[in-house]
């Protein structure tokens, strides 16, 4: 018999309503209560709730929710700039946090939470569920069984869609995101050192604004979010990983691309295809796995089915009392090399990475 806990949402945005429906997949996860301060995503994540059989109470302040609804968890996707601000009252009230990626935004306010988070009592978890896409965890699986050997080359590539519209189109400025490379980087950032388990010491990257929102005005102003980068980055152990982002090529057949290579060959992951392909250096062929993932949990997000995945493990570490499995450390250098990326791209110049997170 699954053992209850009563979960809150802070921002009922597209990811919060993600949240709300992945929920409703994890036996025992009660959501009670959800806030918003824009009437817009409240009434659609309302909505959303009623037909998905959650009964929640609506609010449009989120400290009247915590004193009110006393959650046993907190979910925060409000939008990435809140977070720092957002998470400190969650933290006051004592109960366990799920912070949605960037944990925030400057890598001050990054660093300072990391370290708060060092002394909190309670779970605290960031959301960078892109570790959880099944065909990427048995890729990840693979390669930490020595199937390539010792990794020297890792590739990450995503061609995408561009940015998508946001109450008020906060995404489309650097002041609010971080950058791209912090606002939607930081996942492959956090997967580099995941797959590697080592951590990067130097970063270069070069990148631009070449293609997207150039045609949009804001208060007179453009925006200023780059749309394709490569972003090269060295390890301490001796590694070597990059990143091909394009976010302006929507019509390509896979979005996102991972190839590890070692020693002894060759692994790759694909998706949408979720299919990780071995390439023995041999010669004897390529051999391919599929790797299903459960319909329900498809639909219920955009992240082929990460979010369900991290959610069903934190409610687990949330009834166990046991630790996050990913951290505010986690977080924090996911943001650093993220904003250790646009610094290179604004100076041309190579940058030294050095945490400050440890204490």
């Amino acid at each position: 018999m699954s053992i209850s806990k009563t979960y809150a949402i802070i921002g009922c945005g597209m990811m919060g309503r993600e949240h709300m429906r992945n929920l409703a997949l994890v036996p025992g996860a009660d959501l009670i209560a959800i806030a918003d301060p824009d009437a817009g995503s409240l009434k659609a994540a309302a909505q959303q709730a009623l037909a998905l059989g959650q009964k929640v109470r609506l609010f449009e302040d989120s400290n009247a929710m915590l004193a009110e609804a006393k959650p046993d968890a907190v979910i925060i996707a409000s939008p990435n700039f809140t977070h720092f601000d957002v998470v400190r009252p969650v933290m006051e009230a004592g109960a366990a946090v799920l912070l949605e990626k960037p944990m925030c935004t400057a890598l001050a306010d990054a660093e300072a939470l990391a370290l708060a988070a060092n002394h909190y009592e309670k779970l605290f978890w960031i959301g960078l569920e892109y570790r959880y896409m099944p065909p990427v965890t048995r890729f990840t699986q693979r390669l930490h069984s020595g199937e390539a050997g010792d990794v020297k080359m890792l590739s990450i590539r995503e061609h995408r869609f561009p940015f998508l519209p946001k109450v008020g189109d906060w995404n489309r400025f650097n002041r609010n995101t971080g950058g791209t490379l912090v606002e939607k980087c930081c996942h492959f950032f956090d997967l580099m050192r995941h797959i590697l388990r080592d951590e990067p010491v130097r970063i270069f990257a070069s990148g631009a604004q070449d293609v997207n929102h150039l045609d949009e005005l804001y208060n007179g102003e453009v925006p200023d979010i780059i749309d394709n980068a490569f972003v090269l980055v060295d390890f301490a152990g001796g590694a070597r990983a990059v990143l091909d982002l394009c976010m302006f090529a929507e019509g390509s057949k896979q979005q996102e691309e991972i190839s590890a290579v070692g020693p002894a060959g060759k692994l790759e992951v694909k998706l949408p295809a979720a299919e990780v392909t071995w390439s023995p250096r041999d010669k004897s062929g390529a051999q391919i796995e599929t790797v299903d993932t459960p319909q329900d949990a498809l639909e219920a997000g955009d992240h082929h089915g990460a979010t369900f995945f991290q959610q069903r493990h934190f409610h687990d570490a949330l009834v166990n009392g046991t630790p996050p499995l990913i951290t505010a450390r986690d977080g924090y250098r996911s943001v650093a090399m993220g904003a250790a990326a646009q610094q290179s791209i604004a100076t041309g110049q190579p940058v030294d990475i050095q945490f400050k997170d440890e204490n």
